[in-house]
């Protein structure tokens, strides 16, 4: 094995300027990254020695990434970082990161924006005490509210997905609880003469201490079956954060993906880190943006999926377009199994964004009548919306699916 290759004061300058360049990178992006560990990496690239370019990625890894969603942040940040060809061998020659070579276009990589957006926040550091307070609060006026609203989650940038994540975390959960047959001890309630006895004897027979029990209650599962066809993808993938918020905070949320197949990425919406979550999602699915067969994927469902998952009486959200290729009639009949299956079904259809919108597809007309709610699925503000009929609010007229059917 050779030596550790012997460094200038000069030479280690530059090092250490670099190592402490990219920690603050990572600090920008969300990896908790201390004054500690540069230190500590520094000195572990001292003494390990720097032969190639995997021992240097390997020995920031092991300082800076402590937890595992934090992996898919360092790999990105290193591939821009260290991207010039003989850096690593010639001890950070450079003192500036290189820009991605050109080229064809290449498919988004989990945690590129946030990448990105930390370094150009790293470029141009300021001071805090020389930026106004007033600055600050002003990214949150009204006009960066709706702006955010109408935004899609994959254009986001770092502080735009915080923001996003702050105001869905102050919507209120779903909390829609159905009544279940099994019954539980209460206060009150119906008498339990058989705990009421057993305390009685307990007693000596002198005295009766009624007790009682009532129907127990639960929260009901939710299934959502998402639609990632050409004209439903940029939707998809900002219901998909909601779905992945939902399934962190709940384990009883399935969730399955179709466009001409269906596939189920629940466990991939399992993960912590929602980038490495969506880009899991990405790589599970190989007909994303492609075409759209609904009966077909609705038939695969009722038949492989519904007696597993809609077990407990299920709310199941359909979210699609409703633009469909085949028969009218298939799909009539497995709206009508699904519906059937389910305790409460809801069509979330972005096309309900345009105050024209129309029922008159075949498609959208054999599927209103299998449906117990009508909604919009498009920003912030229909999400917000969906959380309130979730949660067992009464439904408005507009969502009423028969009044589209006049």
């Amino acid at each position: 094995m050779e030596a550790p290759i012997q460094t200038t004061p000069e030479l280690r300058s530059r090092i250490t300027d670099n190592i402490v360049y990219f920690a603050r990178t990572l600090r920008k992006a969300g990896v908790p990254v201390g004054p500690a560990s540069v230190v500590d990496a520094v000195s572990a690239v001292e003494v390990s020695g720097i032969e190639n370019r995997d021992d240097l990625y390997w020995t920031l890894h092991a300082v800076f990434v402590r937890k595992r969603e934090h992996r898919v942040l360092f790999d990105e940040a290193f591939r821009i970082y260290w991207q010039s060809r003989g850096l690593v061998e010639k001890l950070l020659a450079i003192l500036s990161p290189v820009a991605p070579a050109r080229g064809a276009p290449q498919k988004p990589r989990a945690g590129q924006t946030r990448i990105s957006q930390a370094f150009e926040a790293s470029r141009e550091r300021v001071a805090e005490e020389t930026v106004p307070e007033i600055e600050v609060n002003a990214r949150f006026t009204v006009s960066g509210k709706e702006m955010l609203q109408a935004k899609d989650f994959a254009q986001m940038t770092a502080e735009e997905i915080d923001a996003a994540k702050s105001a869905l975390r102050n919507m209120a959960l779903p909390v829609d609880r159905i009544r279940l047959r099994r019954l539980r001890a209460a206060t009150r309630g119906r008498v339990d003469p058989r705990r009421t006895l057993r305390a009685s004897m307990q007693a000596g027979g002198d005295f009766i201490d009624l007790k009682f029990r009532k129907p127990g209650e639960k929260r009901p599962p939710l299934v959502a079956l998402c639609d990632i066809s050409g004209s439903m993808s940029q939707y998809s993938r900002l219901l998909l954060h909601f779905l992945h918020g939902l399934t962190a905070e709940r384990r009883d949320v399935h969730t399955f993906l179709f466009g001409t197949r269906l596939t189920n990425v629940t466990r991939q919406l399992r993960m912590k880190d929602p980038d490495e979550s969506l880009e899991a999602c990405s790589e599970g699915v190989k007909d994303w943006s492609g075409g759209t067969r609904i009966a077909s994927a609705l038939h695969e469902f009722n038949r492989h999926w519904s007696r597993r998952v809609l077990s407990g009486q299920p709310t199941v959200l359909l979210i699609t377009d409703g633009l469909e290729r085949d028969s009218d009639e298939d799909l009539a009949r497995e709206m009508d199994r699904l519906h059937r299956s389910c305790r409460r079904l809801i069509w979330l259809n972005p096309l309900l964004r345009f105050g024209g919108f129309e029922a008159k597809a075949k498609g959208i007309r054999a599927m209103l009548p299998h449906v117990d709610e009508f909604r919009a699925a498009h920003s912030l503000d229909a999400v917000a919306d969906l959380v309130t009929a979730l949660s067992g609010g009464r439904p408005s007229a507009s969502a009423d699916p028969r009044s589209w059917l006049k």
